[in-house]
């Protein structure tokens, strides 16, 4: 389970900000005051969906000064594995849900002079809470923003009126307007600190850029939630549950595990933090390694598997759980 101590909440809200994005507001259903957060964090919503309980973690974008409520985004994704389309197709108005205690893995560093943040589509929303504690604080920073169209964009209007166009620089791939990432990064005081937050290739060639321009590995900072790939069926043994358990085809390991009333940590959910890494006893095929956070020799080694996004491609695997 979470190591985090869940809570019940009634939306209180709901818009429809963007093309294919809205926006929730979760208030507690008791009345009382939600755990203050930090911009970058994100909670996790449990949603049960017929006979299956969908855990989809969402960044929190809400001022994080306001413990009335949180707020998320969702991007209502084609061939998702079904947790967007829920939130967009099934929770209404007054539904109750359960989420987690917000985490933070992306936050910004204290320690820098000015913060520079990159973001693509949704990967706007953890920024959107990181600004809000900036300006409060009187800190530098600057937003670089990637759209597909402006349709689709969401809140770069309120953004821009908010925090002003000398802060705020939104690009559009519709009309050709593409960030200059060499020329930004290539033009920063000493101490400031990058964050990148979008689709993977766009994370990959951002740092990439950074790297090869003498940028510090302390100062790039990136956030990305993977969803659990699809894959064969095979065999999971839960060596100390004394149970085995079939992992389905659009099902990760950590979700049969939990199907099968079997206790498991985790934070992200997206392969990114280790909280859900699990010692492998044995396996009768191939790992599969979807994650962000095992080094590449513990992925070698086959001894190591991040249960929440990676799989296998065999047979079975036994697991030290």
């Amino acid at each position: 389970m979470s190591i985090n101590t869940e809570m019940n909440v009634r939306v209180a809200a709901i818009d429809q900000v963007a093309e294919k994005v809205k926006r929730f507001r979760f208030e507690r259903v008791d009345g009382s005051p939600l755990p203050v957060f930090s911009g970058g964090a994100h909670i996790v919503v449990a949603m049960r969906d017929g006979d299956i309980l969908r855990r989809n973690p969402y960044s929190l974008m809400s001022s994080p000064h306001d413990q009335t409520a949180y707020e998320i985004s969702v991007l209502r994704v084609e061939q998702s594995r079904g947790g967007s389309a829920f939130m967009h197709e099934h929770v209404k108005l007054g539904d109750q849900l359960t989420i987690s205690q917000p985490v933070n893995l992306f936050p910004h560093d204290v320690r820098g002079r000015k913060h520079i943040f990159m973001a693509g589509g949704i990967g706007i929303t953890p920024f959107i809470a990181m600004m809000d504690q900036l300006h409060r604080d009187g800190s530098q920073f600057e937003l670089h923003y990637a759209v597909r169209d402006r349709n689709h964009g969401a809140y770069w209007r309120e953004l821009s009126e908010r925090y002003g166009n000398h802060r705020i620089k939104i690009y559009v791939d519709a009309e050709k307007l593409f960030i200059p990432t060499e020329a930004i990064l290539s033009n920063q005081v000493l101490g400031t600190h990058l964050y990148v937050c979008g689709p993977s290739g766009m994370i990959d060639a951002v740092l990439g850029k950074a790297t090869s321009l003498g940028w510090p590995k302390q100062n790039l900072h990136s956030e990305r939630f993977l969803a659990p790939p699809p894959g064969h069926v095979f065999k999971a043994e839960l060596k100390r549950s004394n149970k085995t358990i079939t992992v389905g085809t659009h099902q990760s390991i950590l979700e049969a595990v939990e199907a099968a009333g079997v206790d498991a940590p985790y934070l992200c959910r997206g392969g990114a933090c280790g909280q859900c890494e699990t010692s492998v006893l044995a396996c009768d095929g191939t790992i599969e390694h979807h994650d962000i956070y095992l080094e590449p020799e513990d992925k070698i080694s086959g001894k190591k598997i991040m249960i929440c996004v990676s799989r296998v491609k065999g047979q079975a695997i036994s697991l030290d759980l």
